[in-house]
């Protein structure tokens, strides 16, 4: 029999998974890939780890991860989600643990594990993979795709696009009649000069509040300060979701930021009681609340505490100055970093033509699209691989009943 010519634009983490999956009794496949090296993302993601997905087992909790797309990956999670990537990989002799914060990664903490894996399966499969291969452009021919590369030209009966948000890939699928969201950066820290954050990279917060009052949104969870400013999964959370609106706002802004998420009569009453019990200590030997002293002694600095003074001593002007700063300090935000290398893009090909039953193109027959390409995107925990493994695995799926 002859088989069926597929050819997959991008070797990243969808077409992958798309290419594990599918039938080598059925088909010749070729993956194309522009860089020297396939599976990029997969190779740097969680620290070099390889963050593959999230402890989170029912489909209705986990689509809450996906400021866009939440809705259309209902039924495609429903298919396929992190428990049937756990098997998936289990059964390929590749054992994954599951870490305290729910977030999954190979026992070998390496993510050479996971790109092993794939690159030994597209190896038996006889697929081919094609590297420093650039699509420039795809044509519709009668039954077929001309897919035109730098390195010639290559037909297919169908094809799976995989590509990452690129303006080049998505300008091919513009021109081949779908329309596209303008793509900008999601995942992203805030880059902020304060004198309250210099000189305290890498201190941590385990659980603080921050808001963005100007877009009516807060956010919270672990906070982290950088040489840049702040990170962690609450600035992470709030740049995903307000994607967007902070591109619109050309990254200018104002946050506001709870270091102890406590308010500041709870924070009051705390202080109170401490200097109650502890008069003769004093206040820059105080350890009143879950923060390093380095940060401590920072914020008596900014707030003009004299840190020898005696918590007896301190006014009550003094105490709302410093629980200000605590727990409701205004910081001015001026640009954004990437975060590490794991550049997340909010925007894509528009969902509406996209059939989620199996990924296939409302508007060209035979094409697939998957992946950051799309207009999806998740928090950061392994999220954004799991839309790639689920999206992949229902492509190949369609395509092995065929």
């Amino acid at each position: 029999m002859n088989k069926k010519k597929i050819i997959i634009v991008g070797g990243g983490a969808a077409g992958f998974f798309c290419a594990a999956n599918l039938d080598p009794e059925k088909f010749e496949v070729k993956i194309l890939e522009q860089n020297s090296d396939v599976l990029q993302k997969v190779k740097i993601s969680g620290g070099g780890r390889c963050n593959v997905t999230h402890a989170c087992f029912d489909p209705r909790e986990l689509v809450q991860f996906y400021p866009r797309g939440n809705r259309e990956l209902m039924s495609v999670f429903s298919k396929f989600q992190p428990g049937d990537t756990m098997e998936w990989f289990t059964n390929r002799n590749i054992p994954l643990k599951i870490e305290n914060d729910n977030r999954i990664f190979p026992e070998s903490n390496s993510s050479q594990t996971i790109i092993g894996c794939f690159k030994k399966e597209i190896a038996e499969k006889n697929f081919e993979i094609l590297t420093k291969t650039t699509v420039l452009d795809i044509q519709k021919e009668e039954n077929q795709y001309l897919i035109k590369t730098n390195k010639g030209n290559f037909s297919a009966d169908f094809v799976i696009y995989t590509t990452g948000s690129s303006p080049k890939s998505l300008k091919i699928l513009e021109d081949l009649g779908h329309k596209t969201v303008l793509a900008v950066p999601s995942l992203f820290t805030f880059n902020i000069k304060d004198d309250l954050l210099k000189n305290l990279p890498g201190t941590s917060f385990d659980y603080a509040e921050v808001s963005i009052p100007k877009l009516k949104t807060e956010e919270n969870g672990p906070l982290l300060i950088t040489h840049w400013g702040l990170s962690g999964p609450a600035i992470l959370k709030i740049s995903a979701w307000k994607a967007r609106e902070l591109f619109g706002l050309n990254y200018q802004f104002e946050i506001e930021v709870n270091f102890i998420a406590k308010n500041m009569y709870e924070a009051e009453a705390l202080f109170l009681e401490f200097k109650q019990n502890h008069p003769k200590k004093t206040i820059g030997q105080s350890k009143i609340f879950d923060v390093t002293s380095r940060f401590w002694n920072k914020l008596l600095e900014i707030s003009g505490i004299n840190p020898e003074k005696q918590i007896a001593n301190i006014s009550a002007k003094e105490i709302k100055t410093l629980l200000e700063n605590l727990c409701k300090k205004t910081f001015k935000v001026d640009g954004k970093s990437t975060f590490k290398d794991e550049f997340v893009t909010a925007g894509g090909v528009e969902l509406k033509e996209i059939n989620f039953k199996n990924m296939s193109s409302k508007i060209l027959e035979n094409f697939y699209i998957a992946g950051e390409v799309l207009n999806i995107d998740a928090v950061t925990g392994g999220f954004n691989f799991q839309a790639c493994w689920s999206e992949g695995w229902l492509i190949a799926q369609d395509l092995n009943s065929k």
